[in-house]
Parts: C-alpha cells; structure tokens; sequence
C-alpha cells in the first residue's frame, strides 16, 4: 500500500472565466476587414457614430493583430496592396479620409477619430505611426485630392502630438522627392501650423534632428535656401521660409567658428583665414558685426588662461596683440566696433580673473587701429551692457577724458588750419 502512489487532488465544478481579451473573435485579414467595412457603413458619415463604433469593436475584433488592415480602411476604404492601390476584389466603404471632403475642418473631424481610437487603445500608437510611415512612402499612388487630405490630416496629428515628426522620414525617398514630397509638405505644414505656430513646429522638428533637414524635400539640384524660401514664401509660407533661412545661417555660423578655430590651431597665415572667411560671409550672406564675434570667439578660445588675475591681463595683450591683424579685418563698420566692444565686455565680466584686463584690451585695441574713437565713445556713454557696467565705466574714465581731449583738439587745429 505504501508503495503505491497517491491519487493528486482534482477539483470538480470549478469554472474559469477567461479574460475578456481572450474572446476576441480571431478572423484572416479579410473577415476583420468585412466586419470593419460593415460597421462602417451603418454608422454612415457621423464621425461621432464612427467614433463610438471603433471605440466598442475593439472589445470584440483583434486590433492588436489587424492594425495595418484597420487604418488601410479608415484611411483608404479598404486594405491597400503594395504602391497604395485598392485591390479590386475587396469590399470597401466611403466612410474613409480618401472619401471625405478636401478641406481641413474635415480632415480635423477624422483626426479626431484617430485621436479618441488611439487613446483607448494605446498599442495602436506604434500601428498607426507604421501605417502613415508605409501611406507616405505610397503617396504617388494616390491621387492629388487623396494626398493633400492625408496631407492636412497629418499635419493637423503632428500639432496634436498623435504622431512622431519622425514619420516626415518618409518624404526623404528618392522618388517621392522628384516629384510629390514638396507639393505635400506645403499642405501638411499649412494644417500644422493652423494648429499650433512655427515656434511649436520647429521645437517638434528640432526633437528628432530633423530641422536642418527640410530642404532635402526637394532633389540635389535644387538644395539652396534661395529655392526653398522662393518655393514655400509663394505657397503662403513665409515663417517656414524664415524659420529654414535662419537654420541655415546658424548651421553656416557654427561651421564658420569650427573651422576658423581649426585654421588658428594649425597657425595658418592670417590673410589666408581673412580670405576664407570673407567668402563665406559673401556666400552665407553673414553681416560683419555677426563674423567680429565669431572671431572674437575664436580668438579667445585658442589658448588656456592663466587663472592668476595678476597674470592674465600680460597674457590676454600678448595674446590680443598678435591678432589684431585678423580682428582689424572685420572692423572696417562702426557697429562692427560696437559689437566687439560688447564682446569684450561680456568676456571680461563672464571671466572673473579677466576684470582688471578690459580698458587694457581695449587700449590695445586702439593703438592697433582695431577700434577707433567713435565706437568706444558710444559704448561709454550709452551703448554699454549693465554687465560689470560700473567696474568697466571706472576703468575706462581717464582714457575717455583722454580721447575727448584728443578729438577737441584735432577738431580746433582744423579749425585753425582753414
């Protein structure tokens, strides 16, 4: 008896409720697709109803599985083959966006559609960015009418947040960009910032690195600023035109400053580096006031500064000394002369060991004909920063009386001289 095994325990009229989500009717793509189009169609064209519709099926129907087959309908009124047609032998409905009037009040209704679906069935999100990803990539398949309305709808759910600025990936391809991507990036851009305003667009493309990017909408041969502001200021959108003007000039300046360091390090000749950078101010139309700070920049980051405040004034007018050259170069305006005065100003104040150094420099900076009287005399009486103000105004006080003196005088012996 004891070697024989006991009998385990059974339970008897015990009954397990199986989860809800466990009961969804499992179908092919083409039955989920029949009870979607059906659903579709007795609710008619009331969004609202549409909205409701979707909201209750996915407690039945398996959206997790069937997403790409979902927004196919919804967007096109049925499953789409590859390239972005409708296979022939599908049932299909006219309660879809391509179906739907071509205006954006519309094409706001349906993004609410998409927002309220997505929101109730949050792993749809990842789905349906897949879904605009593969609807841009078939854009030529479309007709005009049918891209521009999934044009605004995308750009109305770029404002909203329900999708990724990273989906505009897909208007890269090199055959959309020969001859739709433009076309559609006006009418998505257009419904974006109706929505929301070019500061919120260009914080959305800044997140993922696609602010320097816009003018690659267009092929090689038409990469220029010239041409995309032409372009887009002509389709009524001047701050996008604007907005890539100014990215361009900042990515321009940046470049400017890398390489300007570069040439300093290697210890090329002065003329050499004034020569590259007055080209690329001609080229990426950079005022001079803008390249003196640059330069400026550049100058001072070359070398590492004596922390001891008793030593680094010697160091800044050795230093200081031998590019003056380069300085002088773009200072030949006077608010070019203003803006460098600033710029020292804000270093020395921003460097504390550099407090005492700022009527030294900028004495230095007179006697090598960087800047002249004018200037300086403004910056004292009112075109100074209150950054160290009252430190920077004592300093420069007897060489101010000084230049004063000097300007008098210059003035009573021409004067004297007529």
């Amino acid at each position: 008896m004891n070697n024989q095994k006991q009998q385990k325990p059974t339970l008897s009229g015990q009954r397990f409720k199986t989860r809800k989500r466990d009961e969804k009717e499992r179908f092919d793509p083409t039955q989920f697709q029949d009870c979607i189009i059906q659903g579709l169609t007795e609710t008619g064209t009331d969004l609202e109803a549409v909205a409701k519709f979707l909201d209750a099926s996915g407690a039945k129907l398996d959206y997790r599985r069937y997403a790409e087959t979902l927004f196919d309908i919804l967007v096109a009124g049925g499953m789409l083959a590859p390239g972005g047609t409708l296979a022939d032998d599908m049932m299909r409905t006219d309660v879809c966006v391509f179906a739907a009037q071509e205006d954006l009040e519309t094409m706001q209704a349906f993004a609410q559609v998409f927002n309220k679906l997505i929101r109730r069935y949050k792993y749809l999100e990842k789905g349906f960015e897949d879904e605009v990803k593969k609807l841009l990539l078939f854009l030529k398949g479309f007709s005009e009418s049918e891209r521009n309305k999934l044009a605004m709808l995308t750009g109305v759910l770029l404002a909203n947040g329900t999708l990724n600025a990273s989906i505009l990936n897909s208007l890269y391809n090199e055959n959309l960009v020969k001859e739709v991507s433009a076309a559609f990036a006006v009418k998505l851009f257009k419904s974006w910032i109706n929505e929301k305003d070019i500061n919120a667009v260009a914080a959305s493309l800044r997140k993922v690195s696609m602010d320097n990017r816009l003018m690659e909408l267009f092929p090689a041969n038409k990469q220029s600023v010239e041409h995309f502001t032409k372009y887009f200021t002509e389709a009524g959108l001047k701050e996008l035109s604007e907005y890539v003007r100014n990215q361009q000039t900042i990515g321009a300046r940046k470049e400017l400053q890398k390489e300007l360091q570069e040439q300093m390090s290697r210890g090329d000749p002065f003329k050499d580096i004034i020569l590259y950078v007055k080209e690329e101010m001609k080229k990426n139309n950079i005022p001079e006031p803008v390249v003196i700070g640059i330069v400026w920049s550049s100058v001072m980051s070359t070398v590492e500064w004596n922390k001891k405040e008793e030593l680094v004034a010697e160091q800044a007018i050795k230093h200081l000394k031998q590019y003056s050259p380069l300085l002088a170069a773009f200072t030949t305006q006077g608010q070019s002369e203003l803006t460098l005065l600033l710029k020292i100003q804000e270093y020395c104040y921003d460097n504390i060991h550099f407090m005492k150094a700022f009527q030294k420099i900028v004495v230095l900076f007179y006697k090598a004909e960087v800047l002249s009287e004018e200037p300086i005399l403004k910056w004292y009486k009112d075109a100074h920063v209150a950054k160290g103000k009252s430190v920077f105004l004592e300093q420069m006080k007897k060489f101010v009386e000084w230049l004063k003196n000097a300007e008098e005088e210059s003035e009573s012996e021409a004067e004297e001289g007529d």
